[in-house]
């Protein structure tokens, strides 16, 4: 009869060695997959065309919130994984994750609400937590990310889970290795696997310093445009634009004007408050959210990509959907 340790080592030695999967993309959603899929135990590479401090989730305001992104029920069920994810990394200072309370704000009589069944405890604003010019609000406590202390400590932490990390611009997945193949690398994802119906979205934002703000505002239907005041303590980031199809990445000074003075329409403190950077980013649209399996040249190809202006929103609940994809488990 054999030993326990015996019959480990039998299975062991044969067993097949893990599927090797590559991710191509190095921003927030291909990162968080390349980290879920190493968890489930698989052998996985990241190939990233930009170092992370480069790529659009830099750029991010990142307050969770599923904005310009389809469709609707499955976004809801990617959201509330990553609500539940980030409140659980928002008890590590490391991950530059907070929570914070805020306000989204109406300026109809039938807001549309669909976004609150993934957000537990939400009321209606008091009038003192709505800004002048608007009629209502939802107050909630959402996590804000930091994305420049968040994104090093994701690939960190793919570095700790034997992730290895290339830098190089994939052109064509046949000269990817791997015996499957994530494409989660935002615009450039499309043209990989003959998909072109992705269509840039420009967002510009400027950075301000903090003048002690505790909470945020998301004001989407305002007459002006798009308008959100996003405090990280060091700095508040102030937004934004959602403009289709522009691909300028130079921030455009008279744009900026305009946005800051949304801003210091809603939050009357920043007026006085000095500009620390700005940054323009190319959000990935598509009519919904491409989150699928197919096989390419007799290999498995999970597409990830099309998440609108709700990245880092989506990103822990599509990585679940990845890895059940990879290893044939139920989805979450």
């Amino acid at each position: 009869m054999s030993t326990g340790a015996e019959e480990i080592r039998r299975r062991d030695v044969n067993a097949s060695p893990p599927l090797r999967v590559t991710v191509v993309g190095g921003g927030v959603v291909g990162l968080t997959c390349a980290l879920e899929l190493a968890r489930a135990g698989l052998r996985v590479a990241v190939l990233t065309a930009d170092p992370v401090e480069d790529t659009t989730s830099a750029v991010a305001a990142a307050l969770w919130f599923p904005y310009r992104a389809a469709p609707a029920d499955a976004v809801l069920r990617w959201s509330a994984t990553s609500l539940t994810a980030f409140t659980e990394l928002a008890m590590d200072d490391a991950t530059g994750v907070a929570l914070m309370p805020g306000t989204v704000v109406h300026r109809t009589a039938e807001p549309d609400l669909w976004w609150t069944p993934a957000v537990p405890n939400h009321r209606p604003a008091l009038s003192t937590e709505i800004p002048p010019g608007a009629s209502a609000g939802t107050r909630c406590t959402l996590p804000v990310v930091d994305m420049g202390r968040y994104l090093p400590w994701l690939v960190q932490a793919c570095r700790d889970a034997e992730v290895t990390v290339t830098a190089t611009r994939v052109s064509r997945l046949s000269a990817v290795a791997g015996d499957a193949v994530v494409v989660a690398a935002g615009l450039g994802s499309g043209p990989l696997v003959d998909d072109h119906t992705g269509v840039p979205i420009q967002g510009q934002v400027v950075r301000l310093a903090d003048p002690g703000l505790t909470g945020w505002l998301l004001d989407e239907e305002n007459p002006a445009g798009l308008t959100y005041v996003v405090p990280r303590g060091h700095d508040v980031v102030c937004g934004g634009t959602a403009v289709d199809g522009a691909t300028g990445t130079a921030p455009d000074p008279d744009v900026e004007r305009a946005v800051l003075e949304r801003a210091y329409a809603l939050v009357p403190e920043l007026r006085a408050a000095e500009v620390r950077s700005r940054a323009v980013g190319l959000r990935p649209g598509r009519p919904t959210v491409r989150l699928d399996r197919t096989v390419v040249d007799g290999r498995p190809v999970i597409s990830c990509y099309g998440h609108g202006g709700a990245g880092v929103t989506l990103s822990w609940g599509c990585a679940a959907d990845v890895v059940a994809l990879a290893t044939g488990s139920p989805a979450c």
